[in-house]
């Protein structure tokens, strides 16, 4: 469900609202019980979660063997990790 952004048009009070897509809008401010219009634009936004985009968490990785083999060396070798011969 979005939330919607309201304005009085008689006290200029600015508000949001939880509403469902179906719902009415609203028609009266709930400080002076005026007049209010829903504003253009809002109830509906794109959010980014994660670490990243594209690159850090949809691309498919490269192998460690595709790795090694473009570069010539492994990639875990600059990590000390102690896990495979190159390691330093």
């Amino acid at each position: 469900m979005p939330t919607y952004d309201y304005e009085c048009l008689s006290c200029g009070h600015k508000f949001e609202k939880f509403q469902k897509m179906s719902d009415e809008p609203l028609k009266k401010c709930p400080e002076c019980n005026k007049k209010v219009k829903r504003l253009i634009g809002s109830g509906a936004g794109i959010i980014f979660k994660g670490s990243g985009f594209y690159a850090t968490d949809y691309k498919k990785s490269t192998s460690a063997q595709e790795h090694k083999k473009n570069t010539g060396s492994c990639p875990k070798s600059h990590d000390g990790c102690g896990s495979c011969p190159h390691s330093k």
